[in-house]
């Protein structure tokens, strides 16, 4: 519609050049056609009149006048009329409104959408939260704006990829493999002091059951091995990033090749829930895109 009442002013403005009412030369500047804030003046508003008081010389409502009685007619446009300064205002036909309708019940949810692949194609990565734990209400905020970015994109005619970038590498990660090997060794009966930076939510604990139901004891370690000559933690006295990371050291040179079975456990459970929380809240993906492969 804005586009019509555009095209409507644009042929007055082309017949005021012809009567000589406005110079042959000039170049109308670049107008706006909004919704009205009340429906008492109408359904849409042009500032044309007042943008071109200025170059032509003459009053807004003046030109206003002059542009509304060059408007051709238009059976979507019951009613024209001048408000204020100069704006015109434009009211809509019954017959355009009912078309409107008519075009939303057959149409029903591709109403408004652009052609399918009608412009460029587009990567909307969104909420990407690390892998180490449930999601959290602020993921949901971001799951929904991404998702509905997602979707008017679509709307418009791109060709939408929703990708999630799996942050599964790095010494977040590692940490989380660590947490779930030593609640894995809790579960074995191995004594040990669980660090201060380590991960401890209930999570973990479900995660180290289902490994030791898959593995048994074969990741099993003497907790004296474990802990054995390591820089103190937090609580006592020491560093608690240092003493992380000394740990995960030993865990990766006690397990070896092992280690990844811990490290994958972790992952792949809270993947799973991320995914099926995304889901449940109606967030779909196209790609998971994994940083460490």
């Amino acid at each position: 519609m804005k586009e019509l009442l555009r095209e409507l002013v644009a042929q007055a403005l082309l017949d005021l050049k012809r009567d000589g009412f406005m110079p042959a030369e000039l170049t109308p500047p670049d107008f706006t056609i909004e919704r009205t804030r009340s429906r008492e003046h109408g359904d849409y508003a042009a500032n044309i009149a007042l943008l071109l008081a200025k170059p032509v010389g003459r009053k807004p409502r003046e030109i206003a006048e002059a542009i509304v009685s060059k408007l051709l007619k238009s059976q979507s446009v019951d009613k024209v009329d001048i408000a204020g300064p100069g704006f015109i205002n434009f009211h809509l036909s019954q017959g355009c409104r009912l078309g409107t309708l008519r075009r939303v019940l057959e149409l029903k949810s591709d109403y408004g959408r652009e052609p399918e692949a009608s412009r460029d194609s587009v990567t909307v990565e969104f909420v990407s939260a690390n892998p180490t734990g449930p999601l959290h209400v602020g993921h949901g905020r971001g799951a929904a704006y991404g998702a509905s970015l997602a979707n008017v994109l679509e709307a418009y005619g791109h060709t939408v990829q929703r990708e999630y970038y799996v942050n599964d590498a790095g010494r977040q990660m590692d940490i989380l493999g660590t947490s779930v090997w030593l609640r894995y060794l809790e579960l074995c009966g191995e004594s040990l002091r669980f660090p201060d930076n380590g991960y401890r939510g209930e999570y973990v604990y479900e995660i180290a059951r289902a490994l030791r139901s898959e593995h048994g004891d074969r990741l099993r370690h003497a907790g004296r091995d474990v802990m054995a000559d390591l820089p103190a933690d937090a609580a006592d006295g020491g560093d608690k990033e240092v003493h992380i990371d000394a740990l995960t050291g030993r865990a990766k040179r006690l397990l070896g090749d092992d280690y990844r079975l811990a490290f994958g456990a972790g992952l792949d459970s809270i993947l799973a829930d991320i995914r099926e929380d995304l889901g449940e809240f109606g967030v779909h993906f196209d790609s998971w895109f994994s940083e460490a492969r």
